[in-house]
């Protein structure tokens, strides 16, 4: 079969001569993946990397395999599609790699999981932040801001009112839920603004 120079946005394969201009999958099982890691509303950005684990109850890193991984080894990552087949563990994890500027900011104790009510501060940080992934944490209390930004050094920074804010942008993973805080968008906005703000 002929084959263009484009690529498959879910495999990475060559897409057919034959396929439409604005299609983004080589074929119907591959469309259909697209379609369900899309509904779990993690940005593309996220899932077409290889940089994926699965994690134990206590956040431990694993292999898709069940063995001990790494955030630093690349050789114990995986694609999205792999680990999200995997039964190891409880849970998907995302490497933060200094390959690219895919960030993550970590709000801690911002959200009354009975409520819903999301605290001030952290409101103030997601609005800032603009139109960008935001995912509800693992705790069901906290939230995951991701975006990109250039952020060498991870750290974790106290705010004046005893609250604190985690900026990671290499060697850490993020244990990832997908669970969308309202109608955020699936896709990775810019957060060096927000990283100078909070960092200064």
């Amino acid at each position: 079969m002929m084959r263009t120079e484009r690529t498959c946005t879910w495999c990475e394969g060559d897409m057919p001569l034959t396929a439409r201009a604005d299609a983004k999958t080589c074929s119907t099982r591959c469309r259909v993946a697209l379609h369900r890691a899309s509904k779990n509303a993690l940005p593309i950005e996220l899932t077409t990397r290889d940089r994926w684990i699965r994690r134990s109850s206590t956040k431990v890193p694993l292999t898709t395999g069940d063995m001990p991984a790494s955030s630093t080894d690349p050789r114990t990552w995986s694609s999205y599609k792999d680990a999200a087949a995997s039964s190891a563990g409880v849970g998907l994890g995302f490497v933060l790699s200094d390959v690219d500027d895919i960030v993550c900011l970590d709000l801690d104790h911002a959200m009354n999981p009975l409520t819903g009510r999301v605290e001030p501060w952290a409101a103030a940080i997601i609005r800032d932040a603009g139109p960008t992934f935001v995912e509800v944490s693992h705790s069901g209390s906290g939230f995951h801001i991701w975006g990109r930004a250039d952020v060498r050094q991870g750290r974790r920074i106290r705010r004046s009112d005893g609250t604190a804010v985690e900026v990671y942008g290499q060697g850490r993973y993020i244990a990832v839920t997908g669970r969308r805080h309202g109608s955020c968008p699936s896709i990775l906005a810019d957060l060096s603004a927000v990283v100078t703000k909070l960092t200064t």
